[in-house]
């Protein structure tokens, strides 16, 4: 009994808490057997054992706390364990007693780490049980520790999932994000071709928007925080001068959620660019490339984000087949200097010559770095010596066809 309980505990299972219930329960020869949780006034059942019993005690029932023993328990004023309810007369002065009824309980405290009263793990029969003992007890406390620690860490985390869903909720009804807007610059004609959409949240305390996208998919709304971001991406698009194009950035799972040919509808397509980050990870390359499909067929260009940043990022461009690879600023980074990081880049500028695709570099912050990507083959850059990220006024004052920094 007990070494099955440690082994589902080890590794986490979340059976370890019933089989603890339904092993103490049997061991004591008791009806019901469950873990209640005190929040407010009430105690709230959160694990049961109680075969056939489903009508009377369920998970998610709950009780005022001045209606049941726990109180009078953790003050003493009732013991951990009673064989014979009728032998406390407190006990039989509670409707509770009569109303179950409860002939026999044990009921031993559960403790957060820093000794405050989470809630109850207790067993009780209609009946009374004279055999009860001291023993009993002490096993029911071992049973209860470690099933404690499984449950006050289920409940913590599932709290913390609420409490992010919430935070992303209000960020997604009150649209509290916006944009800046970072030119991708052309080589050849010297002048930006496109802007990427870079979203930021002002919500307080500021947090990065990898951190709220990460809590979003955690809370299962993700994909609802993407199309927001998505549509105020495109509303601004509008204002864009005609030849100019915006690359956009989206999860596998809301491409997959078929829900972009809604969101790119009377959008001109062949000027959006959907970036494909390196670090969502994909379970479905031919799921995805069918999703994809329409959005192609439309003029969509397909773009691999973070490319050489990881083995992921190789996967998805063989298996992808993208029409423009991203180059990571890890490979852009003192290229000019470090012989490892051209080899590698070059590789890819390689890749990208012989797939027909386009080779954009990422994170291009000196003229040296500009110069020998160039040299390298690679048309297209953008970076903070390019152009720093800027809000749509500034992208439409940039529109008058400036000069590229850097080549006089």
């Amino acid at each position: 009994m007990l070494n099955d309980f440690l082994a589902k505990a080890e590794n986490g299972s979340p059976e370890a808490v019933r089989l603890a219930l339904e092993s103490i329960r049997k061991h004591l020869g008791m009806e019901v057997a469950y873990i209640s949780e005190f929040v407010d006034d009430r105690s709230v059942f959160r694990e049961v054992d109680a075969p056939g019993l489903e009508a009377l005690i369920k998970p998610g029932d709950s009780q005022l706390l001045d209606d049941v023993y726990c109180r009078h328990i953790l003050a003493g004023r009732l013991p951990e364990i009673m064989s014979d309810t009728a032998d406390f007369p407190l006990a039989q002065s509670m409707p509770i007693t009569h109303a179950v009824p409860i002939g026999a309980h044990m009921s031993v405290p559960i403790r957060r780490k820093d000794g405050s009263a989470f809630g109850m793990f207790c067993c009780l029969s209609p009946r009374a049980n004279k055999s009860l003992n001291e023993r009993d007890i002490q096993v029911m406390k071992v049973f209860a520790d470690m099933a404690a620690g499984q449950m006050i860490a289920r409940l913590d985390a599932e709290r913390e999932v609420m409490e992010k869903r919430i935070a992303v909720e209000r960020i997604i009804q009150a649209r509290d994000f916006s944009f800046v807007y970072q030119p991708i610059w052309d080589f050849h004609s010297q002048q930006p071709t496109g802007y990427e959409a870079l979203c930021r949240f002002s919500s307080q305390p500021y947090r990065t928007p990898d951190k709220w996208f990460a809590d979003a998919f955690q809370s299962g709304c993700g994909i609802s925080l993407e199309l927001a971001v998505l549509e105020n991406a495109l509303e601004a698009f509008r204002q864009f001068r005609d030849d100019l194009y915006l690359s956009v950035n989206a999860s596998p799972a809301t491409i997959l959620s078929g829900e972009l040919n809604n969101l790119f509808r009377d959008i001109p397509l062949h000027r959006i660019v959907l970036e494909i980050t390196e670090h969502a990870p994909i379970d479905d390359y031919a799921t995805l490339t069918q999703a994809l499909a329409p959005l192609r067929d439309g003029g969509v260009r397909i773009a691999i984000d973070d490319a050489g940043a990881g083995y992921a990022s190789l996967q998805h461009i063989v298996r992808v087949k993208p029409d423009i690879i991203k180059l990571d600023m890890s490979l852009t980074r003192c290229v000019d200097t470090d012989p490892a990081l051209r080899a590698l880049a070059s590789a890819l500028i390689y890749f990208a010559r012989e797939t027909d695709c386009t080779i954009i570099a990422e994170g291009i912050e000196t003229e040296a770095e500009m110069e020998i990507l160039r040299l390298l083959g690679v048309p297209r850059g953008q970076g903070y010596f390019l152009g720093r990220p800027v809000e749509l006024a500034g992208v439409l004052a940039l529109s008058g066809a400036p000069t590229l920094r850097g080549t006089g």
